[in-house]
């Protein structure tokens, strides 16, 4: 036992690691357009859940299913050997467990199928609902969309029922078989042995051999299905690790270049995404880059600037044109050898989970000083980081150089992980070098610093900047402006302006814009407010412990060694360390049952039937041992003469009926007490599902911003949690009492018919069912061992992979992939050192049990020398107590899994226990009957929960009377959408107030404001159902049909309905995947208008259309507007021209406000917006 079950998880663990080397292997060799395709998630679950399933299948499964053929066959061989007549004839045993496992798993799987179909539509619909659960909080259809989830539940527990059903009768039929054999067995063996054929220890011999090969083919058959899924799950593997990349960075092919002067040239290149065949991205681009000297790109997003980088990186190869490096067609040289000449800083610095030190030194990788020694690869790196602008603040964190980064660089702000990634770039001394917006996702104080770090860093070498702020780009040697993959104009910074072309138009906007722009001294004054305000909140919100509590924190000072400015505390490091973990609460296993209990409470009586019935199932053990002794005992009389003879057999015949009625008894108790259990377990699921989905439903939009709460999440929670708990629940119950039935009536028989014996046997009870039980739960813990084990492995190769273009662009594939083995070896080393271990104990416990065998056979033996007992007390004793104890413990193996069960109901406690702030649930705060729509700001400041280091809105003030239309304008990130998400009340501020007809909306009852409120937002969201069904969602009451068709008419699209063959009956499918985005946004509008809203607010409402769509959408939005209070948030400017009022926005307040043709006059901020989108469109 030992050595195979250790050989075999060794030889599983060994190969699947090796499939999970090879495969990393060759997606570190795969071309980016492969992961363009392919999420990084999507690695992810293959390195770890489908090498799981591959090592399930190869590892001790195959060890137990070799076992149990080679049971069933010796046990065949022995029969045979023994007396062929009576194993010939007990084969139809095997027939008939054969037939009630095959028949009842045809039901299981059928049932089975549909109740994950039915469940699977019930996901479906849960899904949609969470992904877009701002809509649903918006028009406060949370209980219509339960209730629409509940229908499918309904469905799924129907289909449960009858596959738990089918599963109880299955093993009620299984257990019939038991006791019917023994009965055949006795009965045809009586026959044979009055007729002199046989003796009887051949009869026990072939009987119990036939007993125990048909129970172990019953044992292959869940072995079966993890074969299959192994199988399956290796066939995606395979198919990755077998793929021919396109562009190889791992051969050695191509040409390497002697030395290089770096000029590049590009020659009608034209270029598509594979992700996106149906886009051009470059059309026809020649362009010489000159060795050694800086040249700049510029242009709108998506004009083809970064492409350029992507191809001279050869991270694609160009549909047409060749890239050419010192006249060198690029696609003849070596990958490798050609990204060590480049470096690369992209927008979002990425930096790997190790030290500062091992982040810049993986620059050097593959260059000619990768060998040098320590000491001059240090001196090396703290060059570049001096160059870099960052050797003083490295120095000055606690542990200087070695300081680790954490996972994707958390740590460090912005612009000391860009200035990082800068050091990294330019410690090999490439001769180009790749700048990607390197500075556009910094704040201003840090633009400046890196700024300068990066005009050191391109000083006589090959400088391609792609630049976002103009200001950055004077000095360039060239200035390329790109429109739509085509250059508009070329020439330095005077050449362009003398032109007055695309280029001026940019520069004139930016400066006028600049002169508005805070300066560092504002924006620190400004910060210091804020600080005061956290502070503030804080203080009040410990008073009151609300879970977006801010509370000062010992570790602040970390944080604030952190910060470059050492004479302020940044605000960040306030907001980090108030961000308090909400701490998972501990509950008592009590509580746990008791809620659990809760959800049965409607079916009390069931589950009193059920355990009545349980145990009698119980006792059929017990039971059936003093059959057995009986027979055994009348059996072995020796035969003198024909009174004796006709005495066996009417014995015989009489009790061999008894085993009859015994199988017919126990038929019933486990079918009735399988179905009820089924009931009460499937109603308690669907009712934690439903409570769970609500109280999902119920929080506000604070806890869906938390990355552990993504929409997948949650509802991946939904389907398996909770089914989980239902281990706590009748059927735990049932078992229970079927094992203390067995066991107590086995002791008192036992020790009523000879209590020395019955003693020896029960001290061996806790060793037999002990030996059950740890047979199940290693087999467990071996699965659960395999998924935790590879945990870490697998998050290092997801960020790699995540980070592949970074990888690829350091050449780091053969590092990345050594980290990987290495750190696969030592989970080997340790998985083996465990498994040694725990193997001990399978073997142990599965021969602890011949143990007790012999232990019970010796000292009866003694007893029966002695004449202190006879056969029949000896029989009884020993079966009954063994035997007993035997099955109560294999009972294990079909009791679910209570430790996940505790686990899953501790989560949902925790989950029906949290009070959200805004509380849908809750009827508090004052009763609003009317609005006439007039809205104000005062003074609002506010961050989101989840990242409180990023100040959003600065002291926001604006009004806005009723029948306004107002838009708000300015660049992505300044703060527009999260005005209207707090006018909506997802979130609160954290100062200054939100007014209403002059009340404080944090005052008012939350669902009777917001159905004064409708939303349209970006991407429409439309649920499974019919187009009237959608509409109807936005209603606060019943509407008519001719309210229906009136909002629809609002909306421009009553026409478009009406022209469908089912009208307004017509299916949108999944997310309304069937209608085209303008439509869906018509019917957004519509489901808007239903409601007949005083206030609108449209969220970029036509941003995500094309022109086309966008005309007859604004139409429908400008009609919407009338007569009542309307936001706007706009992109295209020109959507908002005739608004009464316009906002611009700029990091979180108002910069400047007035018409359209006020604000083009003072040609400031909104000038600029307007002229950057007329670039765009040339």
């Amino acid at each position: 036992m030992y050595i195979a079950t250790v050989g075999f998880i060794y030889s599983g663990e060994h190969i699947s690691g090796k499939i999970r080397e090879h495969y990393l292997e060759s997606c570190m060799r795969q071309n980016i357009g492969f992961f363009d395709k392919l999420g990084a998630g999507e690695v992810t679950t293959r390195i770890t859940a489908d090498t799981n399933l591959i090592q399930e299948g190869i590892s001790e499964k195959v060890g137990l299913t070799l076992q149990a053929l080679a049971t069933f066959f010796a046990a065949f061989v022995i029969g045979f050997v023994s007396f062929w007549k009576l194993t010939l004839i007990l084969l139809s045993t095997v027939v008939a467990l054969t037939l009630v496992m095959g028949g009842g798993s045809r039901f299981i799987i059928k049932f089975s199928q549909q109740n994950i179909a039915a469940y699977a539509a019930g996901g479906s619909v849960a899904d949609e609902v969470i992904s877009s659960v701002r809509n649903a909080i918006a028009f406060g259809t949370q209980d219509r969309l339960a209730r629409r989830y509940d229908a499918h539940l309904t469905r799924a527990e129907y289909f449960g029922f009858r596959l738990k059903g089918s599963l109880g009768v299955m093993v009620a039929g299984m257990m019939t078989v038991l006791y019917l054999n023994y009965g055949l067995a006795f009965w045809q063996g009586s026959r044979f042995l009055l007729s002199g054929d046989t003796e009887l220890r051949k009869i026990l011999t072939v009987m119990m051999s036939v007993m125990i090969g048909a129970f172990n083919l019953g044992n292959i058959a869940p072995n079966l299905q993890a074969f299959a899924t192994g199988l399956g799950a290796a066939a995606k593997i395979y198919n990755t690790i077998d793929r021919e990349s396109p562009i190889d960075s791992s051969s050695d092919e191509g040409a390497k270049l002697e030395n290089v002067t770096g000029t590049i040239r590009l020659e009608n290149i034209k270029h598509i995404y594979p992700s996106r065949p149906d886009v051009v991205v470059m059309e026809d681009v020649s362009l010489v880059i000159p060795a050694g000297k800086t040249t700049a790109l510029v242009g709108a997003s998506g004009s083809g600037k970064s492409t350029i980088v992507g191809l001279v990186e050869r991270f694609y190869t160009p549909i047409e044109g060749k890239v050419y490096l010192d006249d060198v067609d690029i696609s003849t040289l070596n990958v490798r050898w050609l990204r060590q000449q480049i470096a690369l800083v992209s927008q979002e610095p990425t930096l790997f989970a190790c030290t500062i030190y091992d982040n810049i030194r993986h620059g050097l990788i593959g260059t000619k000083w990768e060998s040098e020694s320590v000491e001059q690869q240090r001196e090396r790196i703290y060059e570049a980081a001096r160059k870099a602008n960052a050797h003083d603040f490295v120095t000055s964190l606690p542990e200087g150089y070695e300081t680790n980064v954490g996972e994707r660089g958390f740590l460090l702000s912005g612009g000391q992980k860009q200035r990082i990634a800068i050091a990294r770039a330019i410690v090999s001394d490439p001769k180009i070098l790749l700048l990607d917006e390197a500075t556009s996702a910094l704040d201003t104080k840090s633009e400046g610093v890196v700024q300068a770090a990066l005009e050191v860093a391109a000083e006589g070498r090959t400088t391609i900047t792609i630049a976002h702020r103009l200001s950055t780009i004077r000095d360039a040697h060239n200035i390329v402006v790109m429109t739509q993959g085509r250059i508009v104009e070329q020439g330095t910074h005077d050449e362009l302006l003398e032109k007055r072309g695309a280029y001026y138009k940019l520069v004139t906007a930016q400066a006028i814009a600049a002169a508005n722009e805070m300066t560092a001294e504002e924006e620190a004054a400004l910060d210091q407010e804020e600080e005061a305000a956290l502070i503030r909140k804080a203080t009040r919100n410990s008073q009151k412990e609300g879970p977006a509590g801010y509370v000062e924190d010992p570790e602040d000072n970390i944080a604030q060694k952190l910060d470059r400015s050492k004479s302020q505390q940044s605000v960040s490091s306030i907001a980090i360390a108030a961000r308090k973990k909400e701490k998972p609460k501990e509950y008592g296993l009590w509580t746990l049952i008791k809620l659990i209990a809760s959800f049965n409470k409607k079916e009390w009586h069931m589950m009193l039937i059920g355990i009545f019935f349980s145990a009698i199932c119980g006792a059929g053990n017990p039971t059936q041992a003093v059959f057995f002794a009986k027979l055994i005992s009348s059996l072995s009389r020796p035969i003198v003469n024909e009174e004796i003879r006709a005495s066996i057999k009417s014995d015989a015949s009489f009790w061999c009926l008894m085993y009859l009625m015994l199988a017919i008894v126990q038929c019933l108790a486990f079918s009735i007490q399988g179905w009820l259990f089924a009931k009460c377990s499937e109603r308690l699921i669907h009712r934690v599902r439903d409570m769970a989905f609500r109280s999902f439903l119920r929080q506000d939009v604070e806890f869906f911003d938390r990355d552990e709460n993504s929409a997948g999440a949650l509802t991946s929670f939904l389907s398996t949690e909770t089914t989980h708990v239902a281990g706590l629940s009748g059927v735990t119950l049932g078992t229970l009492v079927m094992v203390t039935t067995t066991l107590i009536a086995a002791c008192t028989v036992a020790l009523a018919l000879g209590w020395k014996l019955a003693l020896v046997c029960i001290a061996t009870i806790p060793i037999l069912i002990g030996c059950g039980y740890f047979r199940f739960w290693m087999i467990a813990h071996y699965q659960r061992r395999a998924k935790s084990a590879y945990a870490g492995s697998a998050s290092y190769a997801s960020e790699a992979i995540t980070a592949m273009r970074t990888v690829a662009s350091l050449t780091r594939e053969q590092d990345v992939l050594q980290h990987y083995k290495d750190s696969l070896a030592k989970q080997q080393h340790a998985s083996l050192i465990s498994v040694l271990k725990s193997s001990l104990l399978f073997a142990a416990s599965q021969s602890l049990m011949f143990l007790a065998f012999a232990l019970g056979f010796w000292y009866g033996g003694t007893l029966i020398a002695k004449h202190e007992y006879d056969m029949f007390t000896f029989f009884i004793v020993f079966s009954s107590v063994i035997f007993g104890a035997q099955s109560a413990g294999s009972v294990f193996s079909f009791a679910p899994d209570m430790g996940k069960a505790t686990e899953a109901a501790r989560e949902l406690k925790e989950l029906f226990d949290r009070q959200p702030t805004v509380d849908t649930w809750s009827n508090e705060g004052d009763s609003i009957k009317q609005v006439d729509g007039t809205i104000e700001f005062r003074d609002v400041h506010f961050r989101y929960p989840t990242r409180p280091e990023q100040p959003v809105l600065r002291g926001l003030n604006l009004s806005i009377q009723p029948g306004q239309y107002v838009a708000l304008v300015g660049a992505s990130g300044c703060g527009k959408s999260t005005t209207i998400a707090l006018l909506e009340r997802f979130y609160d501020p954290l100062s200054g107030g939100i007014f209403v007809d002059g009340r404080e909306i944090s005052s008012l009852n939350v669902n009777e404001y917001r159905s004064f409120i409708a939303l349209v937002s970006q991407e429409p969201t439309l649920y499974q159902g019919t187009v009237r069904e959608n509409i109807i969602l936005g209603a606060n009451s019943d509407v008519t049909d001719e309210q229906i068709k009136f909002a629809c008419q609002e909306a421009n699209i009553y026409d478009f309905i009406m022209s469908l063959p089912d009208g307004m009956n017509t299916m949108v499918g999944s997310k309304g995947a069937l209608l085209s985005g303008g439509q869906k946004q018509r019917i957004a509008i519509a489901r808007a208008l239903i409601r007949d809203p005083k206030i609108l607010l449209l969220d970029e409402a036509t941003s995500a259309l094309d022109s086309e769509s966008e005309h007859v959408v604004q139409a429908a939005l400008d009609k919407a507007a009338k007569g009542r209070t309307t936001i706007a948030v706009a992109h295209r400017l020109s959507t908002i021209q005739k608004a009464d009022i316009i906002y611009v926005f700029d990091q979180g307040r108002i910069v400047e406000q007035g018409t359209h043709s006020e604000l083009m006059k003072k040609n400031g901020r909104y000038a600029e917006l307007v002229n950057l989108q007329s670039l765009e469109k040339h």
